[in-house]
């Protein structure tokens, strides 16, 4: 019997006659998305959804997939779909990760033009019989500085079409490599720097906890008299009360908007002031883009269906059905040693190197690699998937090297990441027990075994008496429940590390009470996806 696939949001007839012609039975529905109690009680009839951003698949939906193989969006934000769910059921959630970074990154530039030049507000008036010729003084971007805050696919492109139109160009991205930056033609610069230099402002990160309100009041603040701002990446980067008030006390001179805190922004802060220009989201929204995700979709759902290959996949690795089994937690690892790494690499990293030691050397070596990159990169961008980390890496000039040796300790075999920046390098090592879960079992050198927990804590101190002392206590008078607890150091009186695997998210002010007892040279809270 044919995979039978569910169209339920628009997608154009082209990708789906893709499917009909690599002989997958599909219903295409186009308005079913909107309905989901309808939606639930038919999902369990399909092998795969193709959605765009209506269909909101949540965990009541999946529950009635029985037969559900995989999800895949057109287009790259999929905050529509429960994957913590999806991976529960086994559903494999894939997405389209480049068929719009052309058409979002025109867009800002399209809003640049719109704010510099008051373009909306002097059609209205144009339109209403007005001539109002000295009322609309623009500015133009020739020779002016922009300030680009996240340099990746999108930002990148941004990047080179306004050197394209004579803008000085800075950038700031934790990832963006001074070789990289030289490469683009463009400036790499700390945040503080940005915002003193730049006239114009725009926006190109994911929405994470690092850049939430990126753009707070504090930081509005410390911008160039007269700057403009443009957001087309994700609402909630920019906190818009507050740049509301700029806008009327005229420190900043204009914005433009395509995404918004709350969406659908029926009633936002921004709306009616003077030279904001406003847009509902339509960074994404060319002909070009929604053909060439929808044609993506369609080309890696079949695949998929019909031979088991996993092409984009965010919540499964590219590997084979004969590989699954035996490499799954040896992936997992790889994620949990690069993610541990991203969270504790501040600075722009130049190269990522990994060794693998005995069976793991013996494995599907890129896969592992790619989940072991896209552990490091999802720690400042968690859009990033095992596919795209690696083009991530590359583009951001990132080097990465893997290297393979035959068993040569008291493990059967084990992953070692290192990555360099211009400061340091950082090691981390890991293997995975008999028993198919994974630990850690070297940081800094330093041999240790640690069970990997969904909250954690790493502290580094000189070993002295009254270390585990005081983190027992610290957490225990705020609340929180040590689960396990690993040390390991270098020798007697020398360097030590800890590892504590805690209950709940560690509170701020656990973490600032360590820090004042003076005993620690570093404290990080972490967090790994162990579902």
């Amino acid at each position: 019997m044919a995979p039978k696939v569910l169209v339920s949001d628009k997608l154009s007839e082209t990708a789906v006659q893709i499917f009909r012609d690599r002989g997958i039975d599909v219903d295409f529905q186009p308005d079913l998305g909107k309905d989901k109690d309808r939606l639930a009680e038919v999902i369990g009839d399909y092998d795969g959804l193709a959605i765009r951003s209506a269909t909101k698949v949540t965990e009541k939906i999946l529950a009635n997939a029985t037969n559900l193989k995989v999800i895949a969006r057109a287009g790259i934000g999929t905050d529509n779909i429960d994957k913590v769910a999806a991976s529960k059921k086994g559903v494999i959630v894939m997405n389209t990760p480049f068929g719009n970074m052309i058409t979002t990154a025109e867009h800002a530039i399209a809003m640049m033009f719109a704010v510099a030049r008051q373009i909306p507000e002097a059609s209205a008036s144009t339109h209403a019989g007005k001539w109002e010729k000295s009322r609309f003084m623009g500015v133009e971007l020739t020779g002016k500085t922009l300030g680009v805050i996240g340099a990746g696919n999108i930002g990148g492109i941004v990047c080179d079409r306004a050197r394209g139109l004579k803008m000085k160009v800075v950038a700031y991205d934790p990832f963006l490599g001074q070789e990289k930056a030289d490469k683009m033609g463009v400036e790499k610069v700390e945040l503080e720097e940005l915002l003193k230099r730049a006239d114009f402002i725009t926006l190109h990160v994911p929405l994470t906890d690092q850049t939430r309100n990126i753009l707070s009041r504090e930081n509005l603040e410390k911008t160039k008299k007269g700057v403009r701002i443009i957001n087309c990446a994700r609402g909630g980067l920019v906190d818009e009360h507050a740049l509301a008030d700029l806008l009327k006390s005229g420190h900043v001179a204009g914005a433009g908007f395509d995404v918004f805190a709350e969406e659908p922004a029926v009633d936002n802060p921004l709306f009616g002031l003077p030279n904001v220009v406003c847009t509902p989201h339509l960074g994404a929204a060319t002909t070009e883009a929604q053909e060439n995700v929808a044609l993506q979709v369609a080309e890696q759902m079949s695949d998929y269906l019909l031979t088991g290959a996993v092409t984009n996949a965010l919540n499964m690795p590219s590997v084979t059905a004969e590989e699954a089994k035996i490499m799954g937690p040896w992936i997992k690892l790889s994620d949990h040693l690069g993610n541990f790494i991203g969270q504790m690499t501040d600075e722009p990293i130049k190269a990522i190197n990994i060794l693998y030691d005995g069976v793991a050397s013996e494995m599907n070596l890129e896969a592992l690699t790619c989940a072991a990159v896209a552990g490091i990169m999802k720690s400042v961008n968690p859009e990033v998937n095992m596919v795209s980390a690696p083009v991530v890496a590359k583009e951001r000039g990132v080097k990465i090297s893997t290297t393979k040796q035959d068993k040569s300790g008291a493990f059967e075999g084990y992953v070692k990441i290192t990555v360099v920046t211009d400061k340091r390098e950082r090691s981390i090592g890991g293997t995975v027990f008999s028993d198919g879960k994974p630990r850690f079992i070297q940081i800094k050198g330093i041999n240790i075994d640690a069970e990997i927990g969904r909250h954690m804590v790493y502290t580094t101190n000189e070993d002295v008496p009254g270390i585990i002392g005081t983190l027992g206590q610290t957490m225990g008078e705020h609340g929180v429940n040590i689960a396990n607890f690993t040390l390991g150091r270098s020798d007697a009186g020398g360097e030590a590390i800890a590892l504590l695997y805690v209950d709940v998210p560690v509170p701020d002010a656990a973490i600032a009470a360590l820090h004042e007892t003076g005993k620690f040279q570093q404290i990080r809270p972490l967090q790994f996806d162990v579902g």
